[in-house]
């Protein structure tokens, strides 16, 4: 999520080996000219660890000392994939195959597949979870929706781990793995599973590594022709490796040892998957004649966000924080992290939109703001708070950006007007390339002004938006570019998954924002229960938390955020505290002896800040005013009754004042849900507000808007002309 120039988005090609080394600090450098036997880089967050494997490989390539496709990279996720092939594209060493390990082992699986077994290859399962419900009913087992997608997880742990059903009981007892049903029962359902499968003729997506492991195991004619084909290995994430994946690479290499690996035990944060970081920490056991080198030289975060990732790591225990990274910032100084205490999770959700709403004003691109969490279910109070505050965001985990289907309806329409050339219409009025693609994709759904709402119109429209700004990118990085050199460049980042940026606040869970980085990071939520979650209960659990933590950390380039509330909802008693693992960093805390924070304010400076909103009255538990049921859900909330309640609003009302916000929004030049969007209005037209106390009382009517659109929609309400309520058209929003 790096900010996009044209010049970042579209370098040149470096014109010799030499010059792809340009640029490089001397620990990068080490790693691009270490090109033979094993190699181990140790890298920490932000230190330019796919900078420095990408030169490495596009050196080699370069210079002649590596064939293109006898180097095989591979990593964790489409994306990081994606990017790496971007990169070596940019660099000139395109031919170089940069996978997932599964995308990796399909490929072998699906062409070796007839030599090996004969026949088709077995479909893949893309949603076990139904085969898995399935099990579980013919085992007379009962699972709710939870229960469901956990033990679905759980087999997918004991797959990769190498467990089979009959052992799963005997693992989990000495491993003390917490299982989210009892040993047996899951054992058993995983067996029926398998069975299932086996019956069907399908195979999953552990099954792709594990029947690759065993042909090339079973066919030392076919463990040779892999052998011959790839000769250099580059393992990306190393700590995230598991025992079957690391089963697979050792199948691959055979008995040579050309293979560089990069991780950081410090971010090992997915070991419920079965990842663990003890292949990177016995590297140099396994290979003695290693080259180990590590990059701490930071150049994502500032000093200050660097100091506070160092405090985080610098309380941790056991092996992995035994070989943490000491990271040394090579940024300007920034902004102290800010530390905020709010009386309520609305409170807290409300107040981190007004922060965000802060800085875009301020100039930060919503693109380049996250707010991060530690579940999911946390997202929804800011969706809401972000949409009352006239916000864009995105959720992160939706589809990849070049499989939506508006991107792909994009690409169709562009590449027709590209064929048709002149003889478009489409194009009869349009000068230059980024006002032809406008020309284009205004026939899908793009506009000048973005949607109100923040649904499925609103994404749509983003996407395209996303289209349209690297037209414009792509035009001052190549002017006279046309419409045909767009669409090639857009169909090499659709084969490099190199997505452009989409703007919108990023909301995303801590573990799926591991590799992406933001110039602003909100970390919420950070209370005892959440964070570390309730559900970790060995050391190492509470460890890996901590990591998690530190990991969110990271991702800050210049401002970070910190936040927790006392209480989930308005008016609930007050028994939250903060993350024990910011003990001895937010000022005013003790250290894990007891000790005062460090200096006056702790290792992040400044103090803590209780917004007002934070100490306002209490007020009792939020109620349904139709049922009396106890609300927790923000949307809930803001009508002040159940989602299933009969609605008692005045539908008139809610025209006129849908009216009225039209017109505002048009007057003002915003979307319309910057005035109010149509929650807020639902609860107006419900409660019917006489006063400015009553219409304060409503959630999503701020001091701000009360100020400016308060009188009129009193005026409204009261069955008055609401012209005299209105603020001067130039007052901000």
């Amino acid at each position: 999520m790096t900010s996009a120039t044209h010049s970042s988005l579209f370098p040149r090609v470096p014109e010799s080996a030499d010059a792809v080394l340009d640029g490089l600090d001397p620990e990068q450098r080490e790693v691009a000219l270490a090109l033979h036997g094993p190699v181990c880089v140790l890298a920490g967050a932000g230190t330019g660890k796919t900078r420095a494997i990408t030169h490495r490989i596009a050196y080699g390539v370069r210079a002649g000392i590596l064939q293109p496709t006898s180097v095989l990279a591979v990593t964790f996720t489409n994306r990081a994939a994606g990017e790496m092939r971007g990169r070596l594209r940019q660099l000139g060493a395109a031919g170089v195959q940069a996978r997932t390990f599964h995308s990796a082992a399909l490929r072998q699986l699906q062409y070796f597949w007839p030599k090996a077994v004969g026949g088709d290859l077995p479909r893949l399962v893309e949603r076990k979870v139904q085969l898995v419900a399935e099990a579980a009913a013919r085992c007379r087992i009962r699972l709710d929706r939870n229960e469901l997608r956990d033990v679905t997880s759980e087999i997918e742990w004991a797959k990769v781990t190498q467990t089979v059903p009959a052992d799963y009981p005997a693992v989990v007892a000495k491993t003390q793995r917490d299982a989210p049903r009892g040993p047996a029962e899951i054992s058993q359902i995983y067996a029926m599973y398998e069975q299932l499968k086996r019956d069907r003729s399908v195979i999953d997506f552990e099954d792709v590594l594990l029947l690759t492991v065993a042909i090339l195991q079973d066919r030392h004619d076919i463990a040779d022709h892999v052998r011959r084909q790839y000769q250099h290995f580059v393992v990306d994430e190393y700590q995230d490796v598991s025992p079957l994946q690391q089963r697979l690479l050792d199948l691959w290499l055979g008995d040579r040892d050309n293979l560089c690996v990069v991780g950081d035990a410090g971010q090992t944060i997915y070991s419920f998957t079965g990842a663990t970081p003890d292949h990177l920490l016995n590297f140099r056991t396994r290979h003695p004649n290693a080259t180990v080198v590590k990059l701490v030289r930071d150049y994502r975060s500032t000093p200050q966000v660097v100091h506070l990732a160092n405090g985080v790591l610098g309380q941790a225990r056991g092996r992995a924080a035994e070989h943490r990274l000491e990271l040394v910032s090579q940024r300007e100084p920034g902004p102290e992290p800010a530390y905020t205490e709010y009386a309520d999770e609305p409170a807290e959700a409300e107040g981190t939109a007004r922060r965000i709403r802060d800085l875009i004003a301020a100039g930060v691109p919503a693109g380049e703001i996250a707010v991060l969490y530690r579940v999911n279910s946390q997202s929804e109070v800011y969706e809401q708070a972000l949409s009352d505050a006239g916000v864009p965001y995105q959720l992160r985990g939706a589809e990849r950006f070049f499989e939506r289907a508006e991107v792909r309806e994009a690409g169709v329409a562009l590449r027709g007007a590209a064929r048709a050339g002149g003889n478009d219409s489409l194009l009869d009025d349009a000068e230059g390339l980024p006002s032809q693609v406008r020309a284009v994709l205004s026939t899908k759904g793009w506009t000048t002004e973005p949607p109100a709402g923040s649904g499925a119109v609103r994404d749509r429209w983003e996407s395209l938006a996303a289209l349209v700004r690297l037209a414009e990118d792509f035009e001052q990085a190549k002017p006279g570019a046309t419409l045909s050199d767009l669409v090639a460049e857009l169909d090499e980042r659709a084969a490099a998954q190199h997505a452009p940026t989409v703007q919108g606040v990023t909301l995303a869970s801590l573990h799926s924002a591991k590799g992406l980085e933001w110039d602003a990071v909100f970390l919420v939520g950070l209370t005892e229960g959440m964070m570390p979650i309730t559900y970790a209960k060995t050391d190492e659990q509470i460890e890996e938390e901590r990591r998690l933590l530190y990991v969110g950390v990271t991702r800050a380039r210049f401002h970070l955020s910190l936040s927790w509330s006392l209480s989930r909802s308005p008016g609930s008693r007050g028994g939250r505290r903060p993350s024990r693992f910011l003990n001895g960093l937010r000022p005013g805390s003790a250290g894990l002896g007891g000790r005062g924070a460090a200096g006056a304010g702790g290792i992040g400076g400044g103090g803590i800040e209780r917004p007002a909103v934070a100490k306002r009255r209490r007020r009792g538990p939020a109620l349904c005013r139709v049922c009396g049921k106890t609300l927790t859900d923000a949307g809930e909330m803001k009508l002040m009754r159940c989602e299933d309640c009969p609605s008692d609003m005045d539908e008139g009302l809610y025209e006129r004042l849908r009216d009225w916000r039209a017109e505002q929004a048009k007057e003002i030049g915003q979307p319309a849900y910057c005035v109010f969007t149509d929650k807020t209005l639902m609860a107006i037209a419900e409660s019917v507000p006489a006063s400015d106390g009553e219409l304060a009382g409503i959630s999503g009517v701020g001091v701000r808007k009360l100020d400016r659109f308060g009188a009129a929609v009193l005026a409204i309400c009261a069955g008055q002309d609401p012209d005299d309520g209105l603020g001067g058209a130039d007052e901000e929003v």
